[in-house]
C-alpha cells in the first residue's frame, strides 16, 4: 500500500469556492466517500444560504442530477459556511476552487488571470490553518501558480506558528463540462495530480480511488499539471473555432456542415467530438485560458505561438459577428426597431452559466443595430440578464459618451413562456441547444408572428420537414 500523508483513518476536507467547480466536485466526493467530512466555503454569504436552501429550490447553480447528491449527502458528510476561520483550521485538505479571471487592469491587462482570488485563499489559509496540510489547486491556474501559494503559505509573519505547520502544494485541475458535470465527475476520462510530495499525492489518488479506477490518475510533476488544464481547454477551443470556420465555406459552396462533421469524425485520429457547429463558443474557460496561454507565450518569448492561439479567440469571435450580419441581410439590410425573439442566453444547454455566453455579443450587437429582443432561457434568470445589459450599458456610455440603449422594457425583455416571446416578432434566433426548443409548435408560433417570419438556428436543432405547413423562412448554420 503506497504510503500516505496522514495517519489518521477520517480525513476533513474544506473547498473554499462554492461555485461551478467547488459546489458539484465536492457534493460527488461526498457521496463517493461517506466516511470524509467536507465542508464548502466562500465569502459570498447569500451563495451559502442558497446552498442551505432547505427546500433546494435556490441553489445557486443549476446542474443536471446535482440536487439528487445534495439530498443525499447535505447536513450528513457535507456542509456549506461562509465562516473560513473557524473551518480552516479543521481541515487536513484545503481545495482552492475561486475564481480567476482575466485582469482588467495592470501589467497582462486583457490577456493574464487575475490570481487576486488565490493569492487572498493562500493568505486565509496561512493564517488559520493549523498543523499539516495539503493545499489543491483546483481553480485553472497559470503555469507556476503552485509557486506563488507556496511562497505565501510558507512566508507565515510568526515565528510559532511557522514551525508547527507544514504544507503540501498539489494541482488537481477539474476537466468537467458543464451540462454534465455530475456525470463527468463521476466518470472521468481521467484524474491529474501534480505535485512533488509523494504522501500528499498517493493521499488525494485514494480519495478518487473510491469509485475511479487507478489506471485513469495520472501523477505528473506540478508544473505539467498546470499547463495540461491550459492546453486541453486550448485544443477543445481550437476545435469548435475549426468547425465554426467550415461551416461558413459550406454556406458558400452548398456543402452542409453536419454531413461534413461525420465524415471527419469517423476518423479515428480526429474522432467526433467538439465537431459541432454552433455561434461560438463560451463559458467561464475556454476564452479566459487561451488568453492566459498566449499571454505565457509571449512573457517566455514564443510570439508566433501566442499567435497561433490568438487567432482560435479570432475566429471565435468573428463567427459571433458574421451571425448578426447574415440576420441583418435577411431581414432586408435592416432590423432597426424589428423584434427578434431570442431562445437560449445560456452558453450551452444544460447549465445556468451565461459566462461569456455567444448570446450576450449577440444580443449587444443586435441591439446596437436597433433591434428589439425578447429573451426566453429555461433556466437563466431576468437578474441575470439585466445585470449583463447593465454591464454593458455602462460599457457602451463610457466608449461613446451617447444614451443608454440597453433598458429593460424598451430594447430588451424577458418571458419565461417561449409562445408570448415570440408574439409579434420578426425572427427568432436559437441560440442555446435547449432540448425543449426541438419540439416546439412551429405552425401555432408562426401564427403570433409577423410576417414574412425567419428562424435562425445556429445550433442544428430544427428539422426543416417540422416546418413544411408553415411559411417560415428558415436559416441554417452551416448549409
Amino acid at each position: 500500500m503506497s504510503e500516505l500523508y496522514f495517519n489518521k483513518s477520517k480525513l476533513r476536507i474544506c473547498c473554499i469556492g462554492a461555485g461551478y467547480v467547488g459546489g458539484p466536485t465536492m457534493a460527488v466526493i461526498a457521496s463517493n466517500c461517506p466516511e470524509i467530512e467536507i465542508t464548502i466555503l466562500d465569502i459570498n454569504k447569500e451563495k451559502i444560504n442558497c446552498w442551505n436552501d432547505p427546500l433546494f429550490k435556490k441553489i445557486p447553480i443549476y446542474e443536471p442530477n446535482l440536487i439528487p447528491i445534495l439530498k443525499k449527502t447535505r447536513g450528513k458528510n457535507l456542509f456549506f459556511s461562509a465562516n473560513l476561520k473557524e473551518e480552516i483550521p479543521l481541515a487536513d485538505i484545503i481545495f482552492i476552487s475561486v475564481n480567476t479571471p482575466t485582469k482588467t487592469k495592470g501589467i497582462g491587462a486583457g490577456r493574464a488571470s487575475d490570481l487576486i482570488w488565490v493569492e487572498a485563499c493562500a493568505r486565509d489559509i496561512a493564517k488559520y490553518s493549523k498543523g499539516n496540510t495539503i493545499v489543491v489547486e483546483k481553480s485553472t491556474v497559470p503555469v507556476k501558480t503552485a509557486e506563488v501559494i507556496k511562497n505565501i503559505l510558507n512566508s507565515s509573519e510568526e515565528k510559532e506558528s511557522r514551525s508547527s505547520k507544514k504544507f503540501s502544494i498539489l494541482s488537481n485541475p477539474e476537466f468537467l463540462a458543464e451540462g454534465s458535470a455530475i456525470y463527468d465527475l463521476q466518470n472521468p476520462d481521467r484524474v491529474l495530480i501534480g505535485g512533488d510530495d509523494q504522501k500528499a499525492i498517493n493521499t488525494l489518488a485514494s480519495i478518487y480511488e473510491k469509485w475511479v479506477g487507478k489506471e485513469k490518475i495520472i501523477k505528473t510533476n506540478i508544473w505539467s499539471s498546470e499547463l495540461s488544464k491550459l492546453t486541453a481547454n486550448a485544443f477543445l477551443a481550437q476545435r469548435i473555432s475549426s468547425i465554426n470556420s467550415i461551416s461558413a465555406i459550406c454556406e458558400k459552396t452548398g456543402a452542409d456542415i453536419n454531413e461534413v462533421s461525420k465524415a471527419i469524425g469517423l476518423d479515428k485520429r480526429i474522432g467526433k467530438r467538439f465537431l459541432s457547429t454552433g455561434p461560438g463558443f463560451g463559458g467561464s474557460c475556454f476564452n479566459k485560458d487561451i488568453l492566459n496561454l498566449s499571454y505565457l507565450c509571449e512573457y517566455f518569448g514564443l510570439k508566433e505561438v501566442a499567435d497561433y492561439w490568438d487567432q482560435v479567440l479570432k475566429i471565435n469571435d468573428w463567427q459571433k459577428r458574421r451571425i448578426t450580419h447574415i440576420i441583418s441581410e435577411k431581414l432586408f439590410g435592416n432590423i432597426s426597431r424589428k423584434k427578434i425573439t431570442i431562445f437560449g442566453f445560456a452558453f450551452k444547454a444544460n447549465t445556468n452559466d451565461t459566462r461569456f455566453s455567444p448570446a450576450i455579443n449577440i444580443c449587444k450587437d443586435l441591439i446596437q443595430e436597433g433591434a428589439i429582443l425578447s429573451i426566453h432561457d429555461p433556466q437563466v434568470s431576468k437578474d441575470q440578464i439585466s445585470k449583463i445589459f447593465e454591464e454593458q450599458n455602462n460599457i457602451y456610455k463610457k466608449n461613446t459618451d451617447d444614451r443608454n440603449i440597453f433598458l429593460e422594457n424598451k430594447n430588451w425583455n424577458f418571458f419565461n413562456n417561449k409562445e408570448k416571446a415570440a408574439e409579434n416578432s420578426d425572427a427568432i434566433l436559437i441560440l442555446t441547444e435547449w432540448e425543449q426548443y426541438k419540439s416546439v409548435n412551429w405552425k401555432d408560433l408562426e401564427k403570433k408572428m409577423r410576417k414574412p417570419s425567419w428562424i435562425f438556428d445556429t445550433r442544428l436543432i430544427i428539422n426543416p420537414i417540422d416546418l413544411n405547413d408553415t411559411k417560415f423562412n428558415l436559416w441554417r448554420i452551416g448549409n
